[in-house]
């Protein structure tokens, strides 16, 4: 399995190991800095002004990634983590903080869109689900190992440490990106010019064909901005402090990882839908399991089931989006999804901070209000979708049908 990926596959896998690394190293003290600085009740904004700006910045990455390139526009989503990393100590007060947190967001509204792009230019359809699977499981080794070690650098050196390190993670993560070869073909390549940020609803903001895993995306993304607004909160007052804060992370990461490794290519086999349906079940699971967390050990047993769900979710609904976008407009197929995964996220982070608002017995809460969305999530998926053949079949018919449309015909 293993072998039959390029070595520019690879490469991107490391480069996304790297990336994600870079922010997921400051999530587990950005929330306790803020408080420093005299900002606690905005906790919820970490999360959201991040996935602001990267929403706001999906559109303009999808037309670029389709114009000028799938390297450029990683290039820049990576340099913007590098340079957020060194401006952090700078940031003195609450303004400042969120101000850079908002900034911040541009990097994941960039690259990530690029990447998924870059990688469905040189798999083949048969087995997208796979490669997502594996690209998800080197995201999710930066998104597990970055906690962990971020918590560890600001405990056994400083803050301004984690920061640099951060930004470290991020110059790397260029540097792998230089060696790679750009897939976007010449005759689609334009020479970058202001005139390509004026963006047009129909061609370039919405791509009406990814409409379905665009809202599931929304939906099942609602828990993790809520998650990631209020676990830190919730492993300090179950006791887990210093080393341990990031327990949480590292199971739920872990979990996605071995899911990711084992079942990635679940969905080329059985289809996206029903592999779907799936996942969201075990997503509303976990979460049920958080909604009564008394003790650390259910704690974490909510982290591994809803990190299992999302091990089957999230390369299923990047791979159903990619059979669901015309070649010449995969960065915007993919940018479109993207969009609905900010929103969601952002939206579950703003209502996670109201609803929490620093109060202990809230916490059951702000998981209830995610389990809510993400049965929405399953009801649709059960009622509204009509279930898909396996990956491999559902990519043929899909560009059989492209093949006799033209681009300006499928918007």
């Amino acid at each position: 399995m293993l072998g039959s990926y390029s070595r520019g596959f690879w490469l991107m896998c490391l480069s996304s190991f790297l990336f994600f690394l870079s922010f997921n190293l400051l999530l587990p003290e950005l929330p306790d800095h803020l408080t420093r600085l005299g900002g606690g009740e905005y906790k919820g904004f970490i999360i959201a002004l991040f996935t602001l700006t990267a929403a706001v910045s999906r559109p303009f990455s999808g037309k670029l990634t389709d114009t000028v390139g799938r390297i450029p526009v990683m290039v820049f989503g990576s340099l913007v983590c590098f340079v957020c990393g060194f401006a952090y100590p700078w940031a003195l007060t609450v303004g400042s903080f969120l101000l850079l947190r908002l900034l911040h967001g541009f990097s994941t509204g960039f690259k990530p869109t690029a990447t998924a792009a870059f990688v469905a230019d040189i798999v083949p359809a048969a087995k997208r689900g796979e490669a997502m699977g594996l690209l998800g499981v080197t995201g999710s080794l930066g998104m597990a190992a970055g906690p962990a070690f971020g918590s560890w650098l600001a405990e056994h050196f400083s803050l301004n440490v984690m920061f640099y390190c951060s930004s470290a993670a991020a110059l790397l993560s260029v540097l792998v990106q230089g060696t790679l070869t750009e897939t976007l073909p010449k005759t689609q390549r334009r020479r970058f010019s202001p005139a390509l940020l004026k963006l047009n609803w129909r061609n370039d903001i919405f791509e009406p064909r990814v409409l379905a895993p665009a809202l599931t995306t929304l939906l099942c993304l609602f828990p993790y901005g809520a998650v990631l607004t209020v676990i830190p909160d919730q492993s300090r007052l179950l006791g887990l402090v210093g080393p341990t804060k990031g327990l949480f992370y590292i199971c739920y990461t872990a979990a996605s990882l071995v899911v990711r490794l084992v079942a990635g290519k679940a969905s080329d086999t059985h289809g996206r839908v029903p592999v779907l349906r799936w996942s969201v079940g075990l997503l509303a699971l976990g979460l049920a399991v958080l909604v009564w967390s008394p003790s650390v050990p259910v704690f974490l047993l909510g982290a591994i089931i809803f990190g299992v769900g999302t091990g089957l979710n999230s390369p299923t609904l990047y791979a159903w989006t990619i059979d669901l976008s015309h070649p010449e407009r995969r960065g915007r197929g993919v940018a479109t999804m993207y969009i609905a995964l900010e929103v969601g996220i952002g939206l579950g982070a703003l209502l996670a901070g109201w609803l929490f608002s620093n109060q202990a017995a809230h916490l059951p809460w702000v998981h209830a209000a995610s389990l809510t969305s993400v049965l929405v999530a399953l009801a649709y998926l059960l009622l509204g979708v009509r279930a898909t053949p396996p990956g491999p079949q559902y990519a043929a018919q899909v560009a059989e049908a492209l093949a006799v449309a033209a681009p300006e015909e499928i918007v």
